[in-house]
Formats: structure tokens, C-alpha cells, sequence
């Protein structure tokens, strides 16, 4: 049986939401460090649009990395240079608006996900 394509989209941008949630939290963290340069995961649609692209090694571990590498791969740099004077660019209200987007978008596709579940067992009986 073939994915479903709703559930596979759904599964992908609560994968990209987790990462950005990762690196939304890492920015707040760091919203006291000197010399810290905000960052934000790529738009869902960029990286979907990207998701046909593969990398090739030459061994078969090469280039195979943890969450944590595929964040960063990712991540762009936001925030104004210099935007104060230890040069940290973290704004802890936008980052913080990006937590309530996160938490929304979430939900948003927990409950698609849930209702579409309803349909595939109502359909089934």
C-alpha cells in the first residue's frame, strides 16, 4: 500500500516544525550571548521544494548526521548585524511571536491529521 499523500505532507511539516521549534528555543536561550546571530529554519515550501535533492558520498557513512546537523544544514541567519552593542541579534519578541506561529501551525496540523484519520475509518466501516 502507497502512502497516503495528506499523511506524508502532514508527518514531513511536523518534522519541520520540530526544527524550527529546535531552533526557536536555541535562539531565546541564547538571548543574553554576546556575539549570537539569531537563526531560522528555511520556509516549509523552500525545503519541500528541496526534498528531491540528495546527497551523494562516497562512502555510505559519509554525509549522515543527527537532527542536529540537519537543523543546521537548514537554518539561515535572521536578525540585523550588530543590532546591539555585544552584537547579539535575538530579538526575544519576534522569537517569541515564532513560538506562538510554532504552537498554531502545530495544532493546525495535528487536527488536520486527526480529522483525516476520522474520514479513513469512517470510509473503512
Amino acid at each position: 500500500m502507497s502512502d497516503l499523500y495528506l499523511l506524508n505532507l502532514a508527518s514531513r511539516h511536523a518534522n519541520w516544525l520540530s526544527a524550527r521549534g529546535t531552533v526557536v528555543a536555541a535562539n531565546i536561550a541564547n538571548v543574553n550571548t554576546p556575539g549570537y546571530r539569531a537563526r531560522d529554519v528555511r520556509p516549509f515550501a523552500e525545503s519541500m521544494n528541496m526534498a528531491g535533492l540528495s546527497l551523494a558520498g562516497a562512502d555510505a557513512a559519509h554525509m549522515r548526521g543527527g537532527l542536529e546537523s540537519r537543523i543546521a544544514a537548514a537554518t539561515r541567519e535572521i536578525g540585523k548585524t550588530g543590532a546591539t552593542l555585544s552584537g547579539n541579534s535575538v530579538g526575544l519578541e519576534e522569537q517569541l511571536m515564532n513560538v506562538g506561529d510554532v504552537s498554531r501551525a502545530y495544532s493546525l496540523n495535528v487536527n488536520i491529521r486527526r480529522v483525516f484519520h476520522q474520514m479513513l475509518l469512517s470510509s473503512s466501516r
